[in-house]
């Protein structure tokens, strides 16, 4: 008995995204290989760039074959290709605002942009995963390379506590997941995501539905780690800033938009019959993190860490949507990712180019004067810090309204109402850094300051005008992001 096992090539179409980052992930590290230690290895990051680029074709090559692939367990829509796009866009910025970072470190090794291309793979792949092993297999292959980014600069004590925090956490947190996966399957016999909600509709199986709300619960545990929603938040600050500045702008985007891009598949489609069990929760961790991020970035004075409570709070928002279980509420967390991508980004590229070697002013009160000393620098922060507060002709804006709209389309008018409260108190800390760019004088941080580097130039000035442009023209992205947002329903 003999027979063709090989999968169709419609199959490898459908995963070219991931097997362009995986080559080029591999090229890097046998390029860095080839080089001397010891001499600068310009090649390297544009070779990386080289390979997102083409990544990015790839998805749209993948994009018009839609469909399923490898036995069900991937599935190409437009859901997906949004996501791969935004991860794969965030992966080019991080890039761009990394070269004049590692060089001004001495760090400028080849494992960087490899680490960089595998985790982007990783994040692509749990974007477009129907089946909950492969989504496991996705957020590994993200998790590892980001764990060991962190920790990039092995010199730096700082890099190794932010390393080994986010890597333990971590990993607590993909052992709930994984519990969740191990319960469901035993609940209905399959870890497909289509399947599992077949089997939940289908009464005859008596499923109990107590059971399937557990291992929904277990695995939000681990999701909601990855988005640094509460309670599992309290590793984001210490990471963030101890973490590389551009490392901490490559998982402030990347990461979470992957994660939220799997926790509103597996949510939306496969728990989708339950909702009426976990809505409630995602209420409450909505809530919660909207507030404990916001509060607590009132009384930041490092940079890096009112970023990152503010990354929390902002978790909070898209969370808002995905409570919302509907197409506008899919569709507005996917604009308001892509928007938070831009500003989260350009900000820390900002953030990296003022901190210097060693990131020795990373301080609200290190930006003062920044306005008069490069007032082009300042001004594109300020467009990344209005948009952050959802200030009209910015993405924030209209991300911030769909999201809103979303939740009181679906009755959630007590979490609309104090949302929109906790935006007002996020406008105070957002304010309070432009006041110190424009409004006080120059110290030692910004009187030495140098010329821009055209790497964080290209970052800066990309992430402004992705931000001005979903402000300007929403509808460009939120058109496609409505026409993607069924997800099985």
């Amino acid at each position: 008995m003999s027979g063709n096992f090989a999968p169709p090539i419609a199959d490898y179409v459908r995963i070219l995204p991931e097997i362009v980052l995986a080559l080029f992930g591999t090229l890097i590290m046998l390029l860095e290989a080839i080089f001397p230690e010891d001499r600068p290895k310009p090649i390297l990051p544009w070779v990386t760039v080289g390979g997102l680029c083409i990544a990015l074709w790839g998805a749209v090559m993948a994009y018009l074959s839609p469909g399923t692939a490898f036995s069900n367990m991937v599935i190409v829509d437009g859901f997906a290709t949004f996501f791969r796009v935004l991860v794969i866009v965030v992966g080019l910025l991080t890039i761009f605002a990394s070269v004049s970072y590692l060089r001004q470190e001495r760090a400028n090794a080849g494992e960087y942009y490899g680490l960089i291309l595998f985790s982007v793979c990783g994040q692509s792949l749990m974007a477009a995963s129907n089946d909950l092993i492969l989504v496991f297999i996705g957020l590994e292959i993200s998790s590892i390379a980001t764990y060991i980014l962190a920790g990039y600069l092995r010199d730096d004590k700082r890099n190794n506590e932010a390393a080994l925090k986010y890597f333990l956490l971590g990993s607590f947190a993909t052992a709930f997941f994984l519990y969740g996966i191990a319960w469901i399957y035993g609940i209905t016999g399959t870890t497909n995501l289509a399947g599992i909600r077949l089997a939940l509709l289908n009464r005859d199986l008596g499923i109990s539905v107590t059971l399937a709300g557990t291992a929904a619960a277990l695995m939000f545990v681990g999701m909601a780690f990855k988005v640094s929603a509460v309670p599992f938040q309290i590793w984001a600050p210490d990471v963030y800033q101890g973490a590389p500045a551009p490392v901490s702008a490559f998982m402030s985007a990347g990461p979470k938009a992957a994660a939220f891009a799997i926790l509103l598949r597996i949510f939306v489609t496969a728990f989708g019959p339950i909702s009426d069990r976990w809505i409630p929760y995602l209420w409450i961790s909505a809530l919660l993190t909207m507030i404990v991020g916001n509060f607590a970035a009132l009384s930041q004075s490092n940079i890096k860490r009112l970023l990152a409570y503010s990354s929390i709070a902002h978790a909070g928002y898209v969370l808002v949507a995905v409570t919302a279980h509907s197409e506008i509420g899919t569709a507005a967390a996917m604009f308001y990712l892509a928007a938070y991508a831009f500003m989260n980004v350009g900000a820390f590229a900002v953030v990296s180019y003022f901190a210097r070697q060693g990131e020795r002013f990373v301080n609200v009160d290190d930006l003062a004067g920044l306005g008069f000393k490069r007032p082009m620098v300042a001004a594109m922060m300020t467009i990344f810090l209005l948009s952050m507060i959802g200030v009209p002709l910015t993405g924030g804006f209209f991300g911030k309204f769909y999201i809103f709209k979303a939740a009181l389309d679906s009755n959630l008018v007590w979490l609309t109402v104090l949302g929109l409260l906790n935006s007002a108190v996020a406008a105070y800390y957002y304010l309070r850094v432009i006041v110190v760019m424009y409004m006080h004088e120059a110290g030692d941080a910004t009187s030495e300051i140098g010329p821009v580097s055209p790497g964080l130039r290209v970052a800066m000035w990309a992430s402004a005008l992705g931000t001005l442009v979903l402000g300007i023209f929403p509808t460009l992205v939120l058109n496609f992001a409505g026409q993607s947002s069924t997800l099985g329903r």
